[in-house]
């Protein structure tokens, strides 16, 4: 089964900030996948497990974002409760880098995250009609 995006939805400069950052976020996580694959490989790793462990559940990760990124490159409504929770998580993370002393990572990571988070939620979502939008209800108006 195919997925065809919406004839009345079009994509938005917010949906293309929101998946590009999506898309940065993911080949991010994925290079970090592909490098416990390196030191896998080489030997440079002292516990095989652990190595194989995270390098699998960064993998997970960097193929869910990529999903998030194609979601906002067709306009859907899915991503972005995921791209918002997951960009709160980096905002600590940002932190932590801070304080170990690594201030221009720690600022990359918190300046993407907060994007990420801004364009997410500008991005327009679907409305449906509610009473408040004078959408009849069967009872006339008694005004």
């Amino acid at each position: 089964m195919t997925e065809s995006p919406s004839p009345t939805r079009e994509v938005r400069g917010s949906h293309r900030a929101a998946g590009l950052l999506t898309l940065l976020e993911a080949v991010a996580v994925l290079g970090f996948a592909g490098f416990y694959v390196y030191e896998m490989v080489t030997g440079a790793t002292e516990d095989l497990t652990r190595a194989a462990t995270s390098g699998a559940l960064i993998l997970v990760f960097g193929l869910g974002l990529l999903a998030l990124a194609r979601g906002w490159s067709r306009a859907a409504d899915w991503p972005r409760t995921p791209t918002v929770l997951w960009n709160a998580l980096l905002l600590p993370v940002a932190w932590s880098l801070h304080e170990s002393g690594r201030t221009p990572v720690a600022l990359a990571v918190g300046v993407v995250a907060v994007a990420s988070i801004a364009a997410a939620v500008s991005a327009p979502g679907r409305r449906e009609p509610d009473a408040s939008d004078g959408a009849s209800d069967g009872r006339g108006d008694v005004s």
